[in-house]
């Protein structure tokens, strides 16, 4: 997708800019490499703020693949924020892109897909994509297909949703804590009592305004789902289960005991306030990415098994647009990220010796992960203060098994992801995609609901006995029983055509 070198120029800077509006970047410039091939631009959306030394890595990004495959990359970073109003803008428009970062839960994977705004892959990925395609866990195909088709390569990750009570390790050790065999709401009392009595600086349970309940079901339109383990696949909405309603109240228990921080519903994440334990989305040797976080040892355990949904097996996605002028070269840059050694690591890490330097794998380590996949025979440790001015969401770009581990990690992190995944458990209704179409305004008008009592309910804010019928009713009123039904029969159909 180049036009004339003024183009390339100006999307070039136009990436320095995270929300600059891109227009026209594309086509061929006339530019070719060592082999006589014309260069490619492709221009790459990415979720995440714009990185200080972005521009010197895209630079060694280029000139690596320009000469491997004939593409240059023009990568705009959007802020967190910002990205799926400015991508509803990017598709809506019309706009000259090739790849965009897609997900459950940005730039909606299934939506973007029912609107046409995707190309099928199928065919590329046997082609460019193979290598790829053969790396990646058929569980990942699985949930990128949609009426038959795959519509985004997944980045390979942790495949399914495990949330997990994460404890301040100081107190688990001043009080003999046995976290280990903590798994459900119910069962954290009796410590945070103790806490409350003994720490009168902590805050036992510390919550904010993104907490959310464990639910012990799949919203496939919150708050409308399937329990985990129904087989029958009855549609609730999830406040009218009976876990939820428990739930609620014991948070509402824990609030008035004065074990959650009065501003749990309004609260952002302050990282200098002293907890016990509050909540995570979990995965392998999670407990090391967040003790490095926060400052301080954490330790971890589940609430539940991991499950495997729709909505976590979508959680990183790279698409081509459906329009793009270059879509084999667009797939052939995918497939060279997900399977290229240096490409990954230089992308994810930076540049070496600048961001970050080799440490070399010591023979124990070796032995002690011989026969295991995903062993490298590098770590990364990274170079303060530079690492600080390229750090990115590596699962953005693609597939984590490819990068190495840091030097804090252990060698077989990724063998044990890939485990894990192996070992995890998809739920009933792994597979189904719901068509909105049919119910589509009374779709629209739960956030709004869940916005004004989502965050009370489930952080024990409220009283529950006034707030539930006032939440309930609301959601009447916005056609949640249609839902309901329409969902119902949609799946019918689906488990029929099973």
């Amino acid at each position: 997708m180049l036009r004339r070198l003024k183009k390339a120029v100006a999307c070039g800077l136009a990436m320095l800019m995270t929300m600059t509006a891109l227009t026209g970047c594309g086509g061929g410039s006339g530019a070719v490499n060592a082999s006589g091939d014309e260069i490619v631009e492709l221009t790459w959306y990415q979720i995440g703020d714009a990185q200080k030394d972005a521009p010197e890595v895209l630079k060694k990004v280029n000139e690596y693949t320009e000469e491997k495959i004939g593409v240059r990359v023009n990568i705009i970073n959007v802020s967190w924020g910002d990205f799926n109003q400015k991508m509803q803008v990017v598709i809506n428009t019309g706009d000259d892109w090739d790849l965009c970062f897609t997900c459950s839960w940005a730039n909606n994977y299934l939506q973007n897909v029912q609107k046409g705004a995707f190309l099928a892959l199928d065919d590329l990925l046997k082609s460019e994509g193979k290598g790829v395609y053969d790396s990646v866990d058929p569980k990942f195909w699985q949930a990128a297909t949609v009426n038959g088709n795959i519509y985004g390569v997944p980045s390979e990750k942790e495949i399914g949703s495990v949330p997990m009570w994460v404890f301040t390790k100081e107190y688990v050790d001043k009080y003999d804590i046995p976290y280990e065999d903590i798994h459900t709401l119910e069962d954290l009392e009796p410590w945070l009592e103790l806490i409350k009595e003994n720490e009168p600086g902590v805050t036992p349970f510390y919550l904010t305004k993104d907490y959310s309940a464990p639910t012990y079901m799949d919203l496939i339109i919150d708050p409308v789902g399937i329990e985990y383990g129904d087989d029958s696949l009855t549609v609730k909405n999830v406040f009218e289960t009976e876990k939820m309603q428990d739930t609620i109240n014991t948070m509402r228990k824990y609030y008035q005991a004065g074990y959650i921080n009065k501003d749990a519903a309004t609260a952002t994440d302050d990282k200098s306030v002293k907890r016990f334990v509050t909540k995570g989305d979990g995965q392998p040797y999670a407990e090391i990415a967040w003790s490095q976080m926060l400052g301080y040892d954490v330790v971890a355990t589940q609430i539940m098994d991991m499950k495997v949904t729709n909505t976590s097996a979508r959680g990183a996605l790279t698409a081509i647009n459906k329009h793009s002028k270059h879509p084999e070269k667009a797939m052939e840059f995918i497939n060279l990220v997900n399977t290229d050694e240096y490409l990954r690591n230089l992308l994810n890490y930076g540049i070496e010796g600048v961001h970050w330097e080799r440490v070399a794998v010591t023979d124990e380590e070796k032995k002690a992960c011989e026969g295991k996949r995903y062993i490298y025979d590098s770590k990364v440790h990274l170079i303060e203060p530079a690492c600080k001015d390229y750090s990115v969401p590596g699962y953005v770009q693609g597939g984590l098994f490819s990068t190495y581990v840091l030097d804090s990690e252990p060698l077989d992190k990724w063998a044990e992801f890939k485990e894990y995944n192996d070992a995890s458990e998809a739920v009933p209704s792994f597979g189904f995609d719901f068509d909105l179409d049919p119910v589509s305004t009374e779709v629209a008008g739960f956030r709004n609901v869940l916005d004004e009592f989502g965050r009370s309910l489930y952080t024990g804010s409220v009283d529950p006995e006034e707030y539930i019928p006032k939440l309930m009713d609301k959601l009447d009123a916005t056609g949640i029983d249609t839902v309901i039904e329409e969902m119902q029969n949609q799946i019918k159909a689906w488990k029929d055509a099973k």
